[in-house]
């Protein structure tokens, strides 16, 4: 029978009232395939995702298909964001023998996990060269009955070859060096679609860590081509339809080259990162008449994450689904929340509005999606395309607009919310929001950052260790993996910044110490495992360094080691250094050979390079005083830099660090080497922008 009616993850929930009788990965699911000695099938995927949706419904939901499934194998479904480890080893599987790999994913394993069959999404009746999900079926209990020996072989070929490719990162001649980081950015500039911005063709994703990575390159080098090449892909994604022009947020990615059409739904992990990037981005922007793009985009994403992805406990949900059930127990329709027609935009605004605001969204007839509809777009500001009046009255104009839109929007069907509050994730938007609101003076943002570290903290870390994930306010029983720990040190370490307070430091060293002891691979220095050393033993032992959508769980513990060491006290302090520097040498292989998957390594290392610089600002009783010094700080200083505003001796970074004749002082280093105190923002603007 099913047994998904209880499971934690949204995604399997999905599948509880499948006719096939789906278990969840466990030993005893393993135990029964070798009872009944069936091969399992394993089933990947997760809540938001088109195609499994797509699958489910034709395949999953039909008894006659499912009567198969049950017959003649154990079906084990699994939710790729509460497992990542699972997904890691079966998506290594299904690329080594497909050539590339997507969800739903679909593996045959034998009785001892060994993969040796796998794929993606199969289609309800034969199409396109591809056989029917029912034909692969009884091809593989064919081969499984009558042709075992070929089945043991081909598992065990494919378990020596992900073994293999586990090893991790082997010994270069390379470091982490300027000319390492040049060759780096240089070779990514190369690689820009100049008319279009970001990197490479259709399907585009965007850039995310990478983008943050060369905004700190261009920080250091002053390169105005890298400048130019970050802030052509900010705009070319906020103005296409990958950004949602009513809500904001960013969709998953496009499916064309140009950012318009996105695959629609919207992950918690993109909107995390790109806020990071924005709001970089939006504090190196000059002051102008009206609000910019990338402040813009910033506090829409915000609003965004805040509003659409909170949940009543603090923590951040995980996904918008690309799909909209218009009916009730009907498929999902891609999209259907979204796009637009002129017609419905005059019946909601009249004639003359509506016409106005098909030209600003870039609605038309002929549609820029399906069926004659359009994903809106903003390719120009309002009062660009205003006919009379001044920018500000075509500015109103446009946010009325809009808001009736929104509204008129959120009485449609909505997609559904995938509510699972993943750790590693939640530690991207801490991150995000604590330093966003630090560098742009949006307190509300930190608070949101620190209502979501406390729900993480009380809920999360269980008897010292981090869980992967929880529903409902209730921790699920998956360990934490790698990126997990990472992420939310490196939150709890912006907090530190935003707040001076040192519990958050106390706390993310309490969980980078546990990282360290159950991660660390103690054969070779600086390389890290993704999942812990008393975790479920699978056919391997998963540790990916390559920069993907989200980053590597250990490019993610090189930013939260290098932050760590200078935040700390000096005994701890040198540990987590010297293990940040032999992390960022293994890196460097990356970064010299694939400088397009090394995002998050590139902003690693550029601070690292720079000592990483600090600024440590003593604050007297009164710290009112201080709120120019700071907001200097803040908005000055280079990504990377650890800022922390504190009394004399509160926290380490102030330790025996007064204020100078009883004004407020900033005390610039970079690695151990300090300038002398300055009290004044002119001059501690001089004293970061000296290389």
């Amino acid at each position: 029978m099913n047994q998904l009616a209880g499971a934690t993850s949204p995604y399997l929930r999905q599948h509880a009232g499948n006719p096939v009788d789906w278990r969840e990965w466990d030993a005893q699911a393993l135990a029964e395939a070798a009872a009944r000695d069936v091969p399992i099938l394993l089933s990947i995927g997760y809540a938001s995702c088109h195609w499994c949706h797509v699958m489910a419904h034709e395949s999953f939901e039909d008894a006659r298909t499912a009567a198969q499934m049950n017959e003649n194998f154990v079906c084990i479904k699994v939710d790729r964001e509460e497992r990542p480890d699972l997904d890691a080893v079966y998506m290594n599987a299904t690329v080594a023998m497909t050539g590339q790999g997507g969800w739903p994913m679909t593996c045959f394993l034998t009785p001892e996990g060994e993969p040796f069959y796998c794929g993606t999404y199969y289609p309800k009746v034969p199409r396109g060269g591809m056989p029917s999900f029912t034909q692969l079926l009884t091809a593989i209990t064919d081969t499984w009955d009558t042709r075992r020996d070929a089945v043991d072989k081909a598992a065990t070929q494919v378990t020596d070859a992900l073994r293999a490719q586990a090893a991790g990162l082997p010994d270069a001649d390379v470091t982490i060096s300027a000319e390492l980081l040049d060759h780096a950015v240089a070779a990514v500039l190369r690689d820009e679609d100049p008319r279009h911005g970001g990197f490479g063709g259709a399907p585009k994703f965007p850039p995310s860590a990478l983008l943050e990575g060369l905004l700190r390159s261009w920080e250091r080098t002053g390169d105005a081509a890298t400048f130019d090449v970050v802030n052509r892909t900010a705009e070319a994604m906020a103005r296409g339809g990958i950004y949602d022009q009513l809500r904001g947020g960013f969709a998953r990615y496009s499916v064309d080259a140009a950012w318009v059409v996105p695959h629609f739904e919207k992950m918690l992990y993109d909107n995390a990162q790109l806020l990071r990037a924005y709001a970089h981005l939006a504090r190196r922007t000059p002051p102008r008449e009206r609000e910019s793009l990338a402040h813009r985009v910033t506090r829409e994403t915000v609003q965004f994450i805040l509003d659409d992805l909170g949940t009543d406990h603090g923590g951040f949900a995980s996904a918008l689904d690309a799909d909209t059930h218009l009916e009730p127990g009907g498929p999902g329709v891609e999209g259907a929340t979204y796009v637009w027609t002129p017609a419905e935009l005059i019946g909601e605004l009249g004639a003359i509005e509506g016409v106005w605001a098909a030209e600003v969204f870039g609605v038309t007839t002929a549609g820029n999606f399906e069926q004659g509809t359009s994903v809106p777009t903003r390719y120009a500001d309002p009062d660009a395309v205003s006919d009379n009046g001044t920018a500000t009255a075509a500015r109103e104009r446009f946010e009325r607009v809009r808001a009736t839109l929104r509204d008129a929007r959120a009485r449609r069907p909505q997609p559904d919310r995938d509510d699972k509050v993943v750790t590693a994730w939640n530690g991207m938007a801490i991150t995000a929001l604590a330093e966003a609101g630090s560098a742009l003076r949006q307190d509300d943002w930190v608070a949101a950052a620190a209502r979501c570290a406390h729900f993480l903290l009380a809920e999360h870390v269980v008897d010292g260790r981090v869980r992967r994930a929880s529903l409902g306010g209730v921790v699920g029983t998956s360990p934490g993996i790698l990126e997990d720990y990472a992420w939310l040190v490196t939150g709890l370490l912006a907090l530190h910044q935003a707040t001076g307070r040192l519990d958050w430091l106390e706390h993310a060293q309490r969980l980078l110490d546990k990282a360290i002891q159950h991660f660390a691979d103690p054969a070779a220095a600086g390389s890290w495992f993704d999942t812990a050393d008393d975790a479920e033993i699978l056919v391997t032992r998963p540790r990916d360094p390559i920069d993907g959508a989200t980053p590597a769980g250990a490019s993610a513990l090189a930013e939260a080691l290098l932050t760590a060491a200078a935040t700390s006290a000096p005994e701890p302090a040198l540990h987590y250094r010297e293990l940040a520097d032999q992390t960022l040498q293994r890196g460097a292989v990356v970064l010299a050979r694939a400088p397009r998957s090394a995002g998050q390594w590139l902003t690693v290392a550029e601070p690292a390079l720079r000592g990483p610089l600090q600024v440590a600002i003593a604050l007297p009783d009164s710290t009112t005083a201080a709120t120019e010094l700071i907001a200097t700080a803040r908005t000055e200083a280079p990504g990377g830099t650890v800022i922390v505003a504190a009394p004399t001796d509160s926290v380490p970074l102030l330790a025996d660090r007064s204020p100078v004749n009883g004004a407020p002082s900033a005390y610039v280093c970079r690695g151990s080497v300090c300038d002398l105190p300055v009290t004044t923002a002119p001059d501690l603007r001089a004293s970061l922008n000296r290389r």
